[in-house]
């Protein structure tokens, strides 16, 4: 009985570390949705065509792009895919449009990012 539990154990342990591991390392996906300003988004619930102006002024000034997908409406911080770059103008210039990126996706603290590698 003891050998069990510490099998059951190790391989509980093993499994863990695999999870960690390839969680680390990001899960390639592509996502549909639309790009909104995540303050305008997050504090007024502003959307849409007639909020396109805004978005585009916030995005220019830093603040930080959500990504909305479509159908879950799960919320993706969208990330550059270099440090110390910006966001690529496919994505900056087309806020509030719906939009299919492909990147890697890591989820940090309860919060989901996607690192942009193409945007069609």
């Amino acid at each position: 009985m003891n050998r069990l539990a510490t099998l059951g154990i190790s391989l509980s342990f093993a499994i863990g570390l695999a999870a960690a591991a390839l969680a680390a390392d990001g899960t390639a996906k592509s996502v549909t949705g639309n790009l909104e300003d995540s303050y305008c988004y997050g504090t007024m619930g502003a959307k849409g065509a007639g909020h396109k102006v805004c978005a585009l002024k916030c995005v220019a000034k830093g603040i930080p792009v959500a990504f909305v997908e479509k159908g879950t409406d799960q919320i993706y911080v969208l990330l550059p895919n270099k440090d110390e770059s910006p966001l690529p103008d496919d994505v900056t210039h087309r806020m509030e449009d719906e939009v299919t990126i492909t990147g890697k996706t890591y989820n940090k603290g309860g919060v989901n990012f996607l690192v942009v590698d193409s945007v069609k």
